[in-house]
């Protein structure tokens, strides 16, 4: 038998292996929930995108902390996580890696006040319905730092993000704070509360991710890359005249709404096309980049004893597989 043939033989046998390798492998597990930034992968799951591109993966529909307990509990492969909530499961002992910057809050997040508030500084000496140490908590000092208050000129109120509407038409608060549905729901609960500070006051306080198992992305690296380059391909469709309304509709399917109604939901949400992310990649303070905004945020949680220690922000981030495309 001569060497060439030998060759070819160990080039076939290998390649064999290789193809059963793949059509063996499980699909990759995502979680995700009721965010117009997450909602959106519904028009890449609908369109069978995923199949075209040549990639296995199942998504499962959470309530969004269920979403993290089960990323935690090592049930999935990936989660759609704030940043913030990205290095809280990471430090309690669930690392994960931000691979994919879908979106930032962009007036989805809001503090809401009763009738008769105005404005932040308003609420100086008021009772304020807030998730003590989540994203919304953050939004809360920023919006108070802004208007010359501290934490102490106000009363925090530990309330379950998705009972903050209740509680502020019981009023037992004169504000609350929360995202969309929340938020819009206390709007229409108490006639005459108002917005008095959304996340477009500050752009990217709050972005949103997919965040990936390190042991995932090691694994299954070109997978993942895949998965990136269909949720552009999700984006493009959501933004392309021709197929705008179509994929608002699926959207808004997903979430049990009309499509008109959830149209506002995604006004609110800033989805980024890969040009438009590109602008959050560098390594720079403050909220103008996806670094910046994390460690603002580890500060926060360190600060609140979400956890003690704080974290190495580089160890949560790899965008290399958006900067590939």
């Amino acid at each position: 038998m001569t060497k060439n043939l030998l060759q070819a033989i160990a080039a076939t046998f290998f390649a064999v292996l290789l193809s059963a390798a793949n059509c063996t492998a499980a699909p990759l597990k995502i979680g995700y929930s009721d965010w117009p930034g997450w909602v959106a992968w519904e028009i890449a799951i609908e369109k069978d995108m995923f199949k075209k591109a040549g990639v296995d993966v199942q998504f499962e529909w959470f309530d969004y902390v269920a979403s993290m307990d089960a990323f935690a509990a090592g049930q999935l492969d990936a989660v759609t996580m704030t940043n913030g909530d990205t290095l809280v499961t990471g430090a309690s002992g669930a690392p994960s890696v931000m691979v994919l910057i879908n979106d930032y809050s962009n007036g989805n997040d809001m503090l809401v006040a009763r009738p008769g508030i105005k404005n932040v500084e308003q609420l100086k000496g008021k009772k304020i319905g807030v998730e003590i140490g989540f994203v919304g908590h953050l939004l809360l000092l920023n919006a108070l730092e802004k208007a010359g208050l501290k934490e102490s000129d106000v009363t925090l109120v530990n309330v379950p993000t998705n009972e903050t509407p209740q509680v502020l038409a019981s009023g037992d608060v004169d504000a609350i704070v929360a995202w969309q549905p929340n938020s819009g729901q206390a709007l229409e609960l108490v006639p005459g509360s108002t917005a008095i500070y959304t996340s477009a006051d500050e752009p990217g306080l709050i972005y949103d991710a997919l965040s990936v198992s390190p042991a995932s992305l090691a694994a299954r690296k070109q997978d993942w890359q895949k998965v990136v380059k269909v949720w552009y391909q999700a984006v493009a469709y959501l933004n392309d005249p021709k197929t705008h309304e179509e994929a608002v509709a699926i959207m808004a399917a997903r979430v049990g709404l009309e499509a008109e109604a959830y149209k506002k939901f995604i006004a609110g949400t800033k989805i980024l096309t890969l040009d438009e992310a590109k602008a959050f990649f560098s390594k720079t303070e403050g909220f103008t980049s996806l670094y910046g905004s994390s460690k603002i945020s580890d500060e926060f949680n360190v600060a609140n004893d979400v956890y003690k220690t704080p974290l190495n922000i580089d160890d949560y981030i790899d965008l290399s597989l958006m900067k590939s495309l």
